[in-house]
């Protein structure tokens, strides 16, 4: 956590958020925000600009894998006007194509 704070802040850009797949392992660094804002009491820290979740989990409230995108306002993990979407299907399937067509590889 203590790298992806210090990529956070020194990065100028506004950044945005692939989420690929869910639980733990899939939401741990979208927690540099809400964890510099709340433990490390940096207050002006900007919230992700936008947020693209990828996965196959079936969308629930109160589920952790499955979480929609607007649960995460209430983590302060995202802004309420931050661009949110999700794309379910296969991350193995979905991501290369994506990355292929942001990168223009």
């Amino acid at each position: 956590m203590n790298y992806l704070a210090d990529w956070y802040l020194k990065t100028k850009e506004d950044k945005g958020f692939f989420q690929i797949g869910g639980g733990i392992a899939g939401d741990f660094s979208i927690c540099v925000v809400p964890f510099l804002k709340q433990d490390c009491k940096l207050s002006n820290t900007k919230w992700w600009a936008y947020f693209c979740q990828i996965t196959d989990a079936v969308t629930s409230y109160g589920g952790y894998s499955g979480a929609t995108p607007d649960e995460k306002i209430t983590w302060d993990k995202l802004g309420p006007k931050t661009p949110k979407f999700v794309i379910e299907s296969d991350a193995s399937i979905v991501v290369p194509l994506i990355f292929e067509s942001i990168l223009g590889m």
